[in-house]
């Protein structure tokens, strides 16, 4: 689809809506280094990214997004405040539905901005709602920095918050590990035969195999012992935690039933008052924000750079094809490639192909 001159052309209609924002355009490299990319999402990025080797360079990546190289030029050389705007192919694996497309265009506003995050926000959003407007689309909002804010807040130890925000891009990962700290499910038998060992575990265990040294499996199974040591996670807090996942409706009602939340669980409060505040930057856009939707599950499905607002927006009557356009904040990542040097960001994607689809009421 993105080798047609009608996509190709629609891909330029979108950059000069970005153009008219104040946007530079900029390229992004299509081999990436792998290290970088293993380092943020760990090997589970695999899975969506296309891989090859270089005898002089290291393992490249095909580019699967253009946040990360863009956070890179920026984080090197670039000035607050910066819009940046870019179009090219990505790259993703499709293991799951072969019918869908393994290379896309995507055109990109990438906004660098700490002075008003909220109106960062909203900037970003209401400019790709108004790239899209005319079309049959959908936005679906949500904030993963509640997510972050909820987990943080558990009354447990500081390893099992590491552990659960690690995951919460992960929803069966992430909920087994909640029945598992809420002591709601059976101890695995071999965890069980671990934590049943008495003195040196590894006395009598034979030959090492994998890349674990004996000290790293004896202090991983001491962990574990801690770890079992420890109280369960209250009902209370695992029934919020359900409670903000399952939250769905527009969004200043949500934000309402978010505060409630809140008076059992303080730490949602700051990322509340950013909720709050976007809402307002939002509304002042001309965004109604009184019908925007909101899920508290949103962005779970997303790049794990995601710290903030995210959104998306779908087709209404093609539920077959992929998301218009998706987007968010991701202010950590500037801080992870810049080397301690962070700048608030957020950016958002469309996808040319989908949108000359829906203009053209075709596939």
């Amino acid at each position: 689809m993105w080798r047609t001159p009608e996509v190709r052309a629609e891909a330029a209609r979108l950059m000069a809506c970005f153009r008219d924002a104040g946007a530079i355009e900029v390229e992004a490299d299509v081999l990436l280094p792998a290290d970088t990319l293993l380092d943020l999402y760990g090997e589970d990025i695999r899975a969506r990214a296309f891989t090859t080797a270089d005898p002089l360079r290291g393992e490249q990546m095909l580019r699967p997004d253009f946040t990360v190289p863009v956070v890179q030029m920026h984080m090197a050389e670039g000035a607050e405040p910066a819009r940046y705007t870019y179009a090219g192919k990505v790259f993703r694996r499709q293991e799951e539905d072969p019918d869908r497309e393994t290379e896309y265009l995507q055109v990109g506003y990438e906004l660098f901005d700490g002075a008003d995050p909220a109106g960062a926000d909203a900037e970003v959003f209401a400019r790709i709602a108004g790239c899209l407007q005319g079309l049959p689309v959908t936005a679906t909002t949500g904030d993963m920095g509640l997510l972050i804010a909820a987990v943080d807040g558990l009354s447990t130890t500081a390893r099992r918050k590491a552990a659960l925000r690690r995951h919460i891009w992960r929803p069966a990962r992430f909920r087994a590990l909640l029945e598992r700290y809420s002591g709601r499910a059976p101890v695995p038998p071999t965890r069980a035969a671990l934590l049943a060992c008495e003195g040196d575990p590894l006395k009598g265990a034979g030959k090492a195999i994998g890349l674990r040294t004996a000290e790293e499996i004896r202090d991983r199974i001491a962990a574990l012992h801690e770890d079992a040591a420890e109280a369960p996670l209250s009902g209370e807090e695992t029934r919020l935690l359900s409670a903000i996942l399952s939250l769905k409706g527009p969004a200043e009602g949500a934000l309402k039933q978010l505060r409630d939340l809140a008076r059992e669980m303080a730490s949602l409060t700051p990322a509340l008052d950013r909720f709050e505040a976007r809402l307002e930057a939002l509304a002042a856009r001309g965004i109604d924000a009184g019908a925007l939707e909101f899920a508290g599950s949103h962005g779970r499905a997303s790049m794990e750079y995601y710290d903030g607002f995210v959104f998306a927006f779908a087709a209404d009557a093609r539920p077959e094809l992929p998301p218009v356009a998706t987007g968010g904040r991701y202010d950590a990542l500037t801080g992870v490639l810049g080397q301690g040097n962070s700048i608030p960001a957020v950016g958002g994607v469309i996808r040319p192909g989908v949108t000359l689809a829906l203009r053209e009421g075709g596939a």
